[in-house]
């Protein structure tokens, strides 16, 4: 295959760009913003869930910390991977400048509306913050069908799926008090994405380190078996949607789980061990197939909380697996070696930590343990912000190297 005629367009088109650095790529304000938020939502959060303090929203204080996770952090990640992504999927020039700046205050606007909802009213905040995904994926979805990318269409069923998630969550918010559909909505449709997104890069990453350093054995190709493995998650997802302590559900994500666990030990992982960026992916994925089992069985038994489930998907692959990939990327289009640091290796290693103590404090009940999870979350994120911000507001050349 060729390559797309449109490319050395899009190339010039980044090499001209001559306007503020951060709104050059889409990677960039919202990769930042994606940390600035996951830090600052938790600490907020913290002092919320203690009741130290208020905050002048109409949202409960656990509805205001799930939202803002799944819809103001998770979405700002996606957005991020999606902009950097689709001029890569399609050729076409890169969204930058000014229509990048507006979308990136559309999602702030979001965050402020939602914070202040008890001000402004619910309804106002409910439509500036649904707003932000809906522009995503008509900007997404012009690329995509303008550069006839046709196989990634799918990640756009994936994203309407997002927004509908955030509308129920709202609707629940204002009839009922709170939300449970919207919740497992948008936890679901995030899930999905990792199992097409991150069944893709995951192995290839893993292919392309694999052939270079350490020929051998090297991830099973694409097949069959992925398809029938994603199908039984989205299928289980769906169910668990709908019916989420029913035994037949249980029993289908533990299916899903057992089928994520073979899918994963295909890739091999077991052979990364000396490169933390390629194991890393491997490391969250992993939390995939454990919150699918973990959710299974508290279907089953009230011995297994579901929240330790929950907690392994939210915190375990989609915390871990966004900062494996916002850190990669970042190293990337930044003209940096694709090699990290002792104090990467921490960024992953607090997050790690961080899911293992929310999970452990879903088994006890200890509000220690899940402020211990909090705070390493925090340090997490802190540290992203600390080493990589720099990196994506400010032009780096390719020779310098930052202590990552």
């Amino acid at each position: 295959m060729g390559m797309p005629a449109s490319i050395p367009a899009a190339l010039r088109r980044r090499r001209d760009y001559a306007g503020p650095t951060l709104f050059a790529y889409g990677f960039r304000p919202f990769f930042l913003a994606s940390g600035l938020w996951a830090a600052f939502g938790i600490l907020l959060w913290l002092p919320l869930y203690l009741g130290q303090i208020t905050l002048p929203t109409h949202f409960d204080a656990l509805d205001w910390h799930i939202h803002e996770m799944l819809y103001g952090y998770v979405a700002a990640t996606v957005t991020g991977f999606l902009l950097t992504a689709i001029p890569n999927w399609t050729g076409r020039l890169p969204v930058n400048g000014w229509p990048l700046a507006g979308l990136a205050l559309l999602w702030v606007a979001g965050r402020v509306a939602i914070l202040m909802s008890a001000k402004i009213g619910s309804v106002a905040a409910a439509v500036v913050d649904v707003s932000f995904l809906v522009t995503l994926a008509a900007v997404a979805a012009r690329e995509i069908v303008a550069g006839r990318n046709w196989r990634n269409l799918r990640v756009l069923i994936v994203l309407g799926v997002l927004i509908a998630g955030n509308i129920i969550f709202h609707a629940e918010v204002l009839i009922a008090g709170a939300a449970k559909y919207g919740t497992r909505i948008g936890i679901a449709a995030v899930i999905t994405l990792i199992t097409l997104i991150g069944g893709r890069i995951v192995p290839s990453f893993t292919h392309n380190w694999l052939t270079r350093t350490n020929p051998g054995r090297l991830p099973v190709p694409f097949s069959r078996f992925d398809t029938a493995a994603i199908a039984v998650g989205v299928l289980a997802l769906c169910v668990w949607i709908a019916e989420p302590k029913n035994a037949a559900t249980g029993a289908l994500l533990i299916a899903a789980g057992l089928l994520q666990s073979i899918r994963l030990a295909r890739w091999a992982g077991d052979r990364t061990l000396a490169d933390s960026l390629v194991l890393v992916l491997h490391v969250a994925y992993a939390f995939v197939p454990l919150g699918f089992l973990l959710i299974g069985a508290s279907a089953w038994s009230d011995d297994v909380p579901a929240s330790a489930g929950i907690h392994s998907w939210t915190i375990g692959a989609i915390g871990l697996m966004t900062l494996a990939v916002m850190t990669r990327a970042t190293l990337g289009h930044t003209g940096q070696p694709l090699q990290i640091g002792r104090m990467t290796q921490l960024i992953y290693l607090s997050i790690l930590v961080s899911a293992a103590l929310r999970i452990a404090a879903a088994f006890t009940g200890s509000a220690n343990i899940l402020e211990f999870a909090g705070v390493a979350w925090v340090a997490g994120f802190a540290l992203f912000l600390l080493l990589y911000g720099p990196l994506l507001i400010a032009r780096q050349p390719a020779s310098a190297k930052p202590n990552c």
